[in-house]
């Protein structure tokens, strides 16, 4: 029978799992014994725990807990752009052109509802219960509501939605000549929108199922500088948090110094766009000063390894920037430049590609290096706990993220029941350091959204069928 946190269910035991990661630094990082109990929509109590009369029990032998992830960055309107051959091999700017502009125009609100469900689905069968969304489809004249129906879908399937509402008050160049679709906004019209936003979904709670962000969509090209100063002010008087992209490539270095003479980074400082209320995706082209700011003022990074890669764009330096100071989380970014949602595969990227980047700038002693030891950066128990804990801090989100009393109870619970697993002496790192895992269950605020690898009630060869005829109506529609 479904698990449920129902008023009739006094409460639901996880237990027997061979392992625990709580998201917490240091010691905490992991339980000494592995049973959870959910109260209503909270965890109650973690250790080793005797079932309750009345409890209802979800079995986790061979499996290793994790809080759920929280993505902090994607775009789920690109979940219908996933492997477009004329961006499958391009970097961040003629990808750009080719794959998100090129069909934007085509959208309407059932292409983007089926869209957000095919992302949405994706992440929670990862184990994610959280998603920050970087929505830009904003136009004049645009006939549906993008956010409402973001929120929707999140809601349908019991996932948190955190909406960052993007646009622009600037064209870029290759814009120009596009359908109406690409005309931009109003710095009036953004901000009123982000009022109406705010009144209508915007939850300050430490556990809201919904919030608002303030994310203009890249603040070199996407506004005047005095508009991001202005955009920063009134995001601020209505409580509101601040999020884009940045310094993703040299590109961003190179109009930042053309322009403003300065980096991405000091641009974004003279226009109040740092601070512990704002997070960048990307952040991979950074000086040691730049890195030093960021960490200065707390100002968090989205880290999209695979998205990074597959644009060719770099390694972030995210090791750097959290011994500087920065909080750190991790993000999938859109499937149109990583063909897949999956917080699991972007945790193993990202634990690779940081001992990577440490290993590719270590020096042998007598060039004045230390040898082999940057190559040990990163553990697992750090990813987890940027996909996690690090992920709910830079949302402001402190009820969720960890495993631990009073939080949110947002758990993903794996098995461990593939070869790739057999042989492992610390099950507890096995999902991130194999690469993968079968979804036991999925717990976002104590109710059930996905068991045994699967969507309750869900069609997916229907859903299948959908993405495909949305496919084929996309490239007659966009040309």
């Amino acid at each position: 029978m479904p698990l449920s946190s129902d008023s009739d269910t006094p409460s639901v035991l996880v237990q027997g799992a061979q392992a625990l990661l709580t998201g917490l630094p240091g010691t905490a990082s992991r339980a000494g014994a592995c049973d959870v109990r959910i109260r209503g929509d909270r965890i109650e109590a973690v250790g080793r725990l005797q079932r309750e009369p009345g409890e209802r029990v979800l079995d986790a032998t061979d499996c290793v807990i994790y809080p759920a992830w929280v993505n902090t960055h994607h775009h789920l309107a690109q979940s219908l752009l996933k492997g477009v051959p004329g961006g499958i091999d391009a970097t961040l700017t003629p990808w750009l052109e080719a794959v998100p502009f090129h069909f934007r125009g085509a959208y309407d609100g059932d292409l983007l509802r089926l869209a957000a469900r095919i992302g949405l689905i994706e992440l929670a069968l990862s184990g994610c219960g959280t998603v920050a969304d970087h929505h830009y489809y904003h136009w004049p004249g645009i006939a549906f509501d993008g956010p409402h129906i973001l929120f929707e879908e999140a809601e349908r399937l019991g996932l948190r939605m955190v909406l960052c509402r993007g646009g622009a008050t600037r064209s870029r160049e290759f814009e120009t000549g596009h359908p109406g679709a690409q005309r931009p906004e109003s710095l009036r019209d953004y901000l009123d929108d982000l009022g109406r936003l705010r009144a209508r979904y915007h939850d300050e709670s430490p556990r809201a199922m919904r919030r608002i962000v303030a994310a203009p969509t890249t603040p070199l090209f996407s506004m005047q500088p005095q508009e991001l100063r202005e955009t920063a002010a009134h995001a601020r008087s209505l409580g509101l948090r601040l999020h884009s992209h940045l310094s993703e490539t040299v590109i961003y270095q190179e109009v930042a110094h053309d322009r403003h003479g300065c980096s991405p980074i000091e641009f974004v400082a003279g226009v109040n766009w740092l601070g512990s209320d704002v997070w960048f995706a990307h952040l991979v082209k950074l000086s040691d000063s730049d890195i030093a700011e960021l960490g200065r003022t707390r100002t968090g990074i989205a880290h999209c390894p695979q998205s990074n890669g597959r644009l060719g764009s770099g390694i972030a330096p995210v090791k750097a920037l959290q011994q500087a100071g920065s909080p750190i989380s991790l993000a999938v970014d859109g499937a149109a430049s990583n063909e897949a949602a999956d917080m699991l595969q972007e945790a193993h990227a990202a634990w690779l590609m940081a001992r990577a980047r440490g290993g590719h700038l270590a020096r042998p002693g007598f060039e004045g290096g230390a040898g082999e030891q940057g190559a040990a950066d990163a553990t697992v128990d750090d990813v987890v706990r940027w996909g996690t804990a690090g992920g709910a801090e830079v949302l402001g989100l402190p009820g969720v993220g960890t495993l631990a009393p009073g939080q949110s109870a947002d758990l993903a619970i794996y098995r461990l029941d593939q070869p790739r697993h057999f042989g492992l002496h610390d099950p507890a790192i096995a999902p991130v350091a194999s690469g993968g895992a079968t979804l036991r269950a999925l717990l976002v605020a104590g109710r059930v959204v996905a068991e045994e690898g699967a969507i309750p009630g869900l069609d997916m060869a229907q859903l299948g069928h959908q993405a495909r005829e949305a496919v084929l109506r996309l490239r007659a529609l966009a040309g």
